[in-house]
């Protein structure tokens, strides 16, 4: 009889699971005549694993706020509040229907034990758990300090020239897209557009629940090689394009210390395209974290009061980021993990020539359909480099063609 497979998170301890030092187990659906009970669970680890308790107590909590008069009265602490419900309801709701699907599994075995031709909608039972159980898995990857935080994307093309710039495009529509699959809500904090085609660099902010667990992989070097639509010739052409992604940090968060004396501010008039008003106002901002060597820059607004708030948010952003990166590397020093991909790292490979395909060099995952994945299609990627992360296995060997 054929035998389905099913990842077991339910039978590992919760700190077993979100500490690394064990592997979901498999259990095998064997035929009757050599099974025990098959589905015979402790649910109560996975209560433990994901706090189900503590999290109905957060949504009680926040559900009653969300009912005084007043829960409105200021908008952007409410709207905070909301999104936290989103967060806690990403892994709350999936888990409950997870505990629900493995219960009925129990119910069901005792009665296929005595009617045989239940076996098939057992397997279908089985197939359905065992999916509600991987994408739980997938969840508990996003344990992260910020990984529930919304994220600030930056891109900036690099060599290429105009390529480049039209390749950094690219990235912000294919993040934009992916945002939009999900619901996601997208502002656009700031755009220098190239005097041919493309951008030079872009900042959006991508806000929903784990959004930067979510992305935060996606930072590193992306390249794009393709036959150009800029060159008369017809020339196969290597572009490249940077991406930055940071948890957005709210204004009272206190892990992030700004003080002026660390901060150099610089006063400019905004370049390219971008109205009228752009080089007739100093009103685009520059600033320099003196300490960590961090610059930001906005020239989105026409008010400098606008950029400069915009400005500060990326600065907190960028050094609640370089702050998590030097946790996780005495991480990886303790445990001699994988070497750390960063921001001047290469990340991934896009191909349009010969074939389309496009190729993650630490973890390999690959996906032959190019225009899928310029379509926002990235959860396979997501998912593969959480996994990746959690296993701390080196990255995949890669050739320049790869």
């Amino acid at each position: 009889m054929r035998r389905l497979a099913i990842r077991s998170l339910l039978l590992q301890s919760g700190s077993d699971f979100l500490s690394g030092t064990h592997t979901p187990e498999f259990l095998w659906i064997q035929p009757f005549s050599t099974a025990p009970n098959r589905f015979d669970y402790d649910f109560s680890n996975s209560e433990t694993l994901f706090d189900w308790a503590g999290r109905k107590q957060s949504v009680a909590r926040i559900e009653d706020a969300m009912g005084q008069a007043d829960f409105w009265s200021n908008s952007e602490k409410a709207q905070a509040t909301v999104a936290t419900l989103k967060s806690i309801n990403t892994i709350l709701k999936p888990l409950e229907e997870a505990m629900a699907v493995g219960e009925d599994l129990q119910a069901l075995e005792e009665l296929a034990r005595e009617d045989g031709s239940l076996e098939g909608d057992l397997a279908g039972e089985a197939d359905r758990f065992g999916k509600l159980v991987d994408a739980l898995e997938l969840a508990s990857l996003l344990s992260g300090p910020h990984d529930a935080s919304d994220a600030l994307v930056s891109i900036n093309a690099r060599d290429g020239g105009t390529d480049a710039n039209d390749w950094a495009e690219m990235l912000l529509r294919m993040y934009s897209a992916w945002a939009g699959k999900r619901s996601y809500t997208i502002e656009l904090l700031d755009r220098q557009d190239d005097g041919v085609a493309g951008i030079q660099s872009a900042t959006v902010a991508i806000r929903g629940p784990f959004a930067y667990g979510y992305l935060r992989g996606e930072t590193g070097i992306h390249r794009l090689v393709r036959i150009s639509p800029f060159n008369a010739e017809g020339k196969r052409q290597t572009s490249f394009a940077a991406v930055d992604v940071s948890p957005e940090i709210a204004d009272d968060n206190t892990e992030v210390e700004l003080r002026d004396e660390d901060i150099r501010e610089d006063v400019f008039r905004a370049s390219g395209a971008g109205g009228q008003h752009v080089n007739k106002t100093s009103s685009a901002i520059r600033l320099t974290h003196f300490p960590t060597g961090i610059v930001v820059q906005c020239q989105s607004e026409r008010s400098q009061h606008k950029n400069r708030a915009t400005a500060i948010k990326m600065l907190r952003a960028r050094m609640a980021r370089l702050e998590e990166e030097k946790r996780e590397a005495e991480q990886l020093a303790r445990y001699k993990q994988q070497p750390k991909t960063g921001f001047g790292s290469q990340i991934r490979n896009y191909f349009l020539h010969p074939d389309q395909r496009v190729k993650d060099q630490r973890t390999g995952h690959y996906v032959g359909n190019f225009q899928s994945v310029l379509d926002g299609n990235l959860d396979g990627f997501f998912d593969a480099y959480l996994k990746w992360k959690a296993s701390g296995s080196a990255p995949q060997i890669a050739t320049d063609d790869a």
